[in-house]
């Protein structure tokens, strides 16, 4: 398939594209605000000539966050634009940064929707966060002249093989790009493979090892668990989590509570539009739960509390001893583990970390990561590091290692994105 044949069938496809929108805004309504904005239509007032940057959803908006940070400290005079794909990415970068960047939704990947953004916000760099690839938006920046960056860039051999069957259409498009900041030297050579220029790939490492904690959110966590009078329950954590890991989830809390009757979890579904049917699933359960939103406070008879909230997930975090990343007990590729590792929690995950083969092997292999595959496990696993504080502690230090020996990927991205604007700056563009 080659681009042409690709917007062909695009185009032939918008029907299903905006049912499936009316689905989504059918279980969440915010997917129904803001519709226009998918095809360049009624974009809000947006600054031309700076930096746009592209991060999808939730998950890639926070990795972009200190990259976005660095760019309008190093570069104050230029508009930063960001956009992304979900509501839920949205409400993360205006919770994020507010007023001090532009912000809309990326128009679908139509050559007319992605040549009527560019032409309104006209930047002079493009930053794409992980493997979002979009033919027609690159071919668009390609034609224009402007730099398109693929940054914290990853490329799982079981995705590199679903790109392979489209070759006709993915080489040139990864020929277009300026800079592909990928994150291992394998997922390198797998780019350069499906048709990326040897000179445009470097590997630069993952930028979410430069995660810095504040102080405050630590203080601010350990005032509300002695506000719960909970600062000596045992609490743990599971985030991210995806249907079909809840139940397993419970399972093992139930586990847990007849062996440590004061056990708090707090629950945290990946995705808003499922808040509250896992409210509804934990109180089924015969689990006392509260709601995060309700601001009710926690006693000691609450089991479960359900982080229903948006941009809190870190503070969460940060109230556990312990905690378990979603997205691995099913085979949806795992999320985020660095978050809980840089605040010093011992991790567990799920078996099915494809997402995240390089971070993952490495926390396992410095003893910071425990992997389960059933309630059972889990709740073996959660048991025995609050019956073994030193356990614990061990897994606390080894996570906080692999992120300080693997820190440094933000200045070295930040390195080449300064090159490629310096290189528009001097051709006049």
């Amino acid at each position: 398939m080659n681009r042409t044949l690709y917007t062909l069938l695009f185009h032939l496809g918008l029907p299903l594209v905006f049912l499936r929108l009316l689905w989504r805004a059918w279980r969440a309504p915010a997917y129904a605000r803001r519709i226009g904005e998918r095809f360049a239509v009624g974009l809000p007032p947006l600054r031309p000539g700076g930096i746009w940057v592209h991060a999808v959803s939730v998950g890639e908006s926070i990795a972009a966050a200190p990259m976005i940070r660095e760019l309008m400290a190093r570069h104050p005079g230029l508009p930063i634009t960001v956009t992304c794909m979900t509501p839920t990415g949205s409400e993360r970068i205006q919770a994020l940064f507010g007023d001090r960047v532009q912000h809309c939704y990326l128009p679908y990947d139509l050559p007319w929707a992605a040549a009527r953004f560019l032409d309104r916000i006209r930047p002079k760099l493009a930053v794409v966060m992980e493997t979002e690839l979009w033919p027609n938006h690159i071919h668009q920046c390609a034609r224009r002249g402007i730099p398109v960056v693929l940054a914290n860039a990853r490329l799982s051999e079981r995705s590199a093989r679903g790109y392979a069957r489209f070759a006709r259409l993915t080489a040139p498009m990864l020929a277009e790009l300026s800079l592909i900041a990928v994150q291992t030297a394998a997922e390198a050579e797998r780019f350069r493979r499906l048709g990326a220029r040897r000179e445009s790939v470097e590997v630069t490492g993952s930028i979410k090892f430069d995660l810095s904690i504040d102080p405050a959110l630590l203080a601010r966590a350990t005032a509300l668990r002695t506000q719960w009078g909970a600062q000596a329950r045992p609490l743990w954590i599971a985030a991210s989590t995806h249907a079909g890991e809840d139940e397993i989830i419970l399972d093992a809390h139930r586990q847990l509570l007849a062996q440590h009757p004061q056990a708090l979890l707090i629950l945290v579904p990946r995705h808003p539009e499922r808040f509250g049917s896992v409210v509804e699933l934990c109180r089924k359960a015969g689990f006392a739960t509260l709601r995060r939103s309700t601001d009710e406070a926690v006693d000691a008879g609450t089991q479960v509390l359900v982080g229903d909230t948006m941009g809190e997930l870190l503070f969460l975090y940060a109230l556990a001893d312990i905690a378990f990343v979603g997205g691995s007990l099913v085979p949806n590729g795992g999320h985020n583990l660095l978050e809980p590792a840089a605040l010093g929690k011992p991790v567990l995950s799920g078996p099915h970390l494809f997402n995240f083969l390089e971070i993952s092997a490495q926390l396992r292999g410095a003893g910071a990561l425990r992997e389960v595959q059933d309630a059972d496990q889990l709740a073996q696993g959660v048991g025995e590091l609050w019956r073994d504080p030193a356990a614990a502690q061990r897994m606390r230090d080894a996570g906080l290692g692999v992120l300080k020996a693997n820190q440094g990927a933000l200045e070295r991205l930040l390195a080449g994105l300064g090159h490629l604007l310096g290189a528009v700056g001097r051709s006049g563009a």
